[in-house]
């Protein structure tokens, strides 16, 4: 969760997802990412990552291995205490839920990042509205319900219960779209006054979800 309470990203790897996997009893690691990242850093792109943490210890181990065995790369990362039980997620009934293209979704949000910082997602029976208004002028971008069999990896569905509006900063949803290159498509979950899922699901392995929160107008909460 970022310092702000806005924002939450959480990652679920499944045990099958990978070639060994072994876990004796739930545990939490704490762990610093800006650090982390540097020591992934040091891995190679065809390296087999190891990853191995004692009961009770404080480090974290990250062992990295060249594809022909020629290379073997070890890190130790310091473990952090962290309050996992304040970042629970609480399950919602959403009532509006896109499927899109994910690359279309990141060119929408990069688009529309030119002319304002903050994003109007509307959501009804006709499709699903992108807009923004700033200092530069307003623009929108429609995308409706796909009907046609034909370019399923273009499709556009959307599930909906009631008609959805909220609003989002954009710049949250920027680096939410960094995520791209991880599946074809994107999930946005929306229901009144709960946060926006942003879900990207990894074939075979997981998914990757992120929430924010939406704005509230001043109007509103006067």
């Amino acid at each position: 969760m970022d310092s702000s309470h806005v924002s939450l990203v959480a990652l679920k790897l499944k045990s099958t997802g990978f070639d060994k996997y072994r876990c004796d009893r739930n545990i939490s690691l704490g762990v610093n990412l800006v650090n982390m990242s540097k020591i992934l850093k040091c891995a190679g792109g065809d390296d087999s990552l190891t990853l191995k943490a004692d009961d009770e210890g404080d480090t974290a181990s990250f062992r990295f291995e060249g594809e022909d065995g020629d290379r073997v790369s070890e890190f130790e990362l310091k473990l952090m205490d962290i309050d996992s039980e304040g970042l629970g997620i609480p399950d919602t009934d959403y009532k509006c839920v896109v499927k899109m293209p994910s690359s279309e979704f990141q060119r929408i949000v990069r688009d529309l990042s030119v002319l304002g910082d903050t994003i109007i997602i509307a959501c009804n029976k006709e499709g699903v509205n992108f807009k923004v208004k700033g200092d530069l002028g307003s623009g929108h971008v429609m995308r409706k319900q796909s009907t046609s069999a034909e370019k399923t990896d273009d499709h556009t569905t959307i599930e909906m219960d009631e008609p959805t509006e909220l609003t989002f900063a954009l710049r949250y949803l920027s680096h939410f779209t960094k995520a791209t290159p991880l599946s074809p498509f994107v999930a946005l979950r929306m229901s009144k006054d709960v946060p926006l899922m942003v879900e990207y699901r990894v074939e075979g392995l997981g998914h990757l979800r992120y929430y924010l929160a939406p704005k509230i107008d001043d109007a509103e909460s006067s």
